[in-house]
């Protein structure tokens, strides 16, 4: 993959742009989709400006039971501009810099760190501005922590692969964060049941706050619940993928 400097609205005014055009046309108001039209191969990111996000499906795995569960986040339309209401894989986040200043870009560059960050936003509550000077990733005890633990195997971090939203074009680097049961329990203590873009959306009857990972769960978050589409995709990949997990 190669990366550029880009703007967080690069992608939105197109993506966004061209899902109202399809709407357009569904609703019987225009006749065609000139814009869509120009953009081409949505799957081309030389035709376009191309913001990637990480979406994240984190797994707690029990090896000595062989049993898997994960949190779903619900995306509050009050709080988010994109995929509002809907179920998604927790975290997600677009791959960019803590700051736009070139310390933050030089610091940033790694899918890692960008994923740590959204970890403890998403799923401890943590806020996004990381101060001023560059983000001291070694002795952030979390981030630290977790990063030993992918070191030494505690922690798994596969990619699977990369999916675009039919809709509004959104483009999402899928990843699995699989973590040893004890581990993620000590990681994850403190999970929020609300954070700044929606609420954990658990299993009705768990006590975990968390989603089986059985085939019934990822057919009811593929077909019957509102999953975003890389959520959706990147459940369909673990579930077939799991023994590499």
């Amino acid at each position: 993959m190669v990366f550029g400097p880009g703007m967080y609205f690069d992608s939105i005014d197109v993506g966004e742009a061209c899902a109202h055009e399809l709407a357009a046309v569904r609703l019987g108001l225009i006749d065609g989709t000139p814009l869509r039209d120009a953009v081409g191969d949505p799957c081309d990111p030389g035709r376009r400006g191309v913001n990637v996000a990480v979406s994240t499906l984190t797994l707690r795995s029990d090896r000595t039971t062989g049993q898997s569960s994960f949190p779903m986040h619900w995306r509050d339309p009050a709080k988010v501009g994109h995929a509002g209401g809907l179920y998604q894989v927790m975290p997600v986040g677009v791959f960019q810099a803590s700051g736009e200043q070139p310390w933050h870009i030089e610091n940033d560059f790694s899918l890692w760190r960008c994923m740590l960050r959204e970890f403890a936003e998403e799923l401890l509550g943590g806020s996004e501005d990381h101060g001023s000077g560059p983000v001291d990733y070694a002795g952030w005890a979390f981030a630290a922590r977790m990063s030993e633990a992918l070191d030494d195997g505690r922690i798994r971090a596969r990619i699977l692969g990369m999916g675009l939203d039919p809709l509004t074009l959104a483009t999402d680097l899928l990843t699995v964060v699989t973590i040893d049961a004890q581990l993620y329990d000590e990681l994850f203590e403190g999970l929020v049941d609300v954070n700044e873009e929606g609420r954990l959306a658990p299993f009705a009857g768990s006590t975990s706050g968390r989603w089986d990972f059985t085939e019934a769960s990822v057919d009811r978050l593929t077909v019957t619940e509102p999953t975003q589409a890389a959520g959706a995709a990147l459940l369909r990949l673990a579930w077939e993928q799991q023994g590499c997990l």
